[in-house]
């Protein structure tokens, strides 16, 4: 089996970046956190998740995200499957952030997009199917 342990992520502000996630996640915890140096800049970090799984938030990123709807190379979005879409998207708007787009109509998943506070574009979704066929079905 393969899964991904975690995603790295270079952020503005620490805490901006948490309000986000734990309106998302909110039984993650912060797992860690410290200081130490990169590229000769000292910076703050922190691992937010479970026990299996985490994002690693660096501050003092500089610059912005890449134009989401161009052809720049670089990460467009990252996504997690939730058991409940619902919860989620009513958490993440009352934490006052509002869908960025909705995701295709197909009989199996129902998902959405929201952008963090960083400009990553986060894609959370539901599957209505435990098969793999129907899960995979993409109509578009």
């Amino acid at each position: 089996m393969i899964r991904i342990e975690h995603l790295n992520l270079v952020v503005a502000d620490l805490e901006q970046a948490l309000t986000f996630y734990q309106a998302a996640f909110p039984y993650w915890k912060i797992r860690q956190r410290g200081q130490s140096p990169w590229s000769g800049k000292m910076r703050n970090w922190l691992h937010f998740g479970d026990d299996f799984q985490y994002l690693t938030f660096n501050d003092n990123g500089v610059g912005t995200i890449r134009e989401l709807a161009g052809h720049q190379v670089g990460l467009a979005h990252f996504a997690f499957v939730v058991t409940n879409l619902e919860q989620v998207i009513q958490r993440l708007e009352q934490a006052g952030f509002n869908i960025a787009k909705s995701g295709a109509d197909e009989p199996f998943r129902r998902n959405v997009y929201f952008i963090d506070n960083d400009g990553f574009e986060v894609e959370f979704v539901e599957y209505l199917s435990d098969l793999p066929e129907q899960r995979n079905l993409s109509i578009s």
